[in-house]
């Protein structure tokens, strides 16, 4: 079963409003040119180096697109399949495809891509890309990996310029860092030529700055956190759309810190959070209560015999019982060490902030003091870990090198053959887990974007925990229409 097609709803629309929508931010009045503004900016434009890790790149086409129903072919002309042992993939490629160049696509350019990552990160069961002709590739395995397709997202550059050129809808006009990305529709695009002839990528952090944009009708759409997204329902000519996400948001709790090495002050402060509380205060009431360390979007990985109840009698109690002791101040300590600690968070992310004010006065009603801090860089840190192709990779994030039953689960997870196997060992893990607990998890956050109401074609997706532009509400854009 592919890890995106579990039958969960990925999307809701909270309001959509009837009345004539005002101009796009682009002046265009026939909407062939739209404006938005995302929080995170790449560092470059690079496939290699991280941009797009899981396609829908707009300036790249990947070998396979993740869609809703799962991996579809893009430069593949079918989805590939592998050899009896599951350790050879063969992937036959389309032959009608140019890059933005003018030049041709073949195999040697997915050998080129690939080439720089084998048996890294994602890629690491990957041993070697063989090109068999111009329009055949094998993936070789070290060992086998029944989803390989979803991990077949890579964008494809060519073998003998250096970009940012690609296959994809879109070809980039012009990129300025950290401040704006301009793209222009790709007329010679093997696929449907794209409606919406340029896009305007802002690079803008601050959640409050994109607010304001919005009112002032200078961007056409934005991610929002939902306190701000709250502002535009109702609004005429605006949409709010909220998509599920493989989005954990976590406190880590390091097993070398003299306070969160201790494994009862870890499974106390997972007793004491009340997780539906935090989802309706910090997150707007936008997510979900969850303290497993598995996405509900991936429901067949999830291990609801692990999670933990509130219930800050019992963690007070099991303080008590390993020796932390309240002082005058209710605040414990034990053998001279006070049971208060920094959790560090994103400076700039209210959403962040509230969840660790959240959980500090959590960890205050049972005697540990926890300082927010948009500082500190060292000890627990706020955290938003998940991957919509990976139901590991959130596990993996969290527990770090704390090493015991948990850990060897994980490693059963990354030997894991099939699915079957695959779950067995993340439902041990979260067990595992449950016993000593290597974070605490405090809610799995849904995305929310406000987006003026002047175009149809979105389609709804599972988010990766960072929306941005090249996925989230923008993942399918080239297929947009204007109304």
């Amino acid at each position: 079963m592919s890890r995106l097609s579990t039958p969960l709803a990925a999307i809701v629309l909270l309001s959509a409003c009837t009345g004539d929508p005002p101009p796009p931010a682009s002046g265009d009045p026939e909407g062939r040119a739209l404006v938005i503004a995302v929080g995170a900016a790449p560092r470059s434009l690079d496939p290699q180096t991280g941009y797009a890790p899981f396609g829908a790149a707009q300036i790249y086409d990947g070998l396979t697109e993740l869609s809703p129903t799962g991996p579809v072919p893009v430069l593949a002309a079918a989805v590939p399949e592998p050899s009896a042992d599951g350790l050879t993939w063969t992937v036959e490629l389309r032959t009608d495809v140019s890059f933005h160049d003018g030049t041709g696509f073949d195999a040697t350019d997915v050998v080129a891509g690939y080439k720089p990552l084998l048996g890294k990160g994602r890629y690491a069961a990957i041993a070697s890309v063989v090109p068999v002709d111009a329009a055949t590739v094998h993936f070789v395995l070290s060992r086998p990996v029944p989803d390989l397709p979803e991990l077949l997202t890579l964008g494809i550059e060519p073998s003998t310029a250096a970009g940012p050129i690609g296959t994809g809808p879109y070809r980039v006009a012009s990129f300025e860092p950290g401040k704006r990305l301009v793209l222009t529709a790709n007329t010679g695009y093997f696929r449907e030529r794209p409606a919406i002839a340029e896009v305007t990528v802002e690079f803008v952090p601050d959640p409050a700055e994109r607010a304001t944009l919005l009112r002032a009708g200078d961007i056409d759409g934005a991610p929002l956190p939902a306190e701000l997204a709250a502002e535009f329902d109702g609004a005429d000519g605006m949409t709010t759309l909220v998509h599920r996400a493989a989005d954990l948001r976590a406190i880590t709790l390091p097993a070398d810190h003299p306070v969160t090495g201790d494994p009862a002050v870890r499974l106390a402060l997972n007793l004491a959070v009340d997780r539906q509380a935090i989802v309706e205060t910090a997150l707007g009431g936008v997510g979900s209560p969850t303290s497993l360390p598995v996405p509900d979007v991936q429901a067949e990985f999830v291990e609801p015999a692990a999670a933990f109840a509130h219930e800050p009698e019992t963690a007070a109690s099991g303080l008590t019982s390993a020796g932390w002791v309240a002082g005058a101040d209710g605040v414990r300590s034990r053998d001279g060490v006070r049971a208060a600690f920094t959790v560090g968070y994103p400076a700039g992310d209210p959403e962040a902030e509230a969840l660790v004010t959240a959980f500090t006065k959590a960890a205050a009603a049972i005697g540990v003091e926890v300082t927010p801090s948009a500082d500190a860089e060292d000890g627990p840190r706020y955290r938003a870990v998940g991957d919509p192709t990976d139901p590991s990779a959130a596990l993996r994030a969290l527990f770090g090198d704390q090493g015991g039953a948990t850990a060897a689960a994980l490693k059963e997870a990354a030997e894991a053959t099939d699915p079957v196997d695959l779950a067995v060992a993340l439902h041990a893990a979260q067990r595992a887990n449950r016993t000593s607990p290597a974070a605490v998890v405090l809610a799995q956050a849904d995305h929310t974007y406000v987006h003026r109401d002047s175009w149809t074609g979105h389609r709804p997706v599972f988010d990766a925990p960072a929306p941005d532009h090249t996925w989230g509400a923008w993942w399918n854009l080239s297929a947009w229409t204007p109304r």
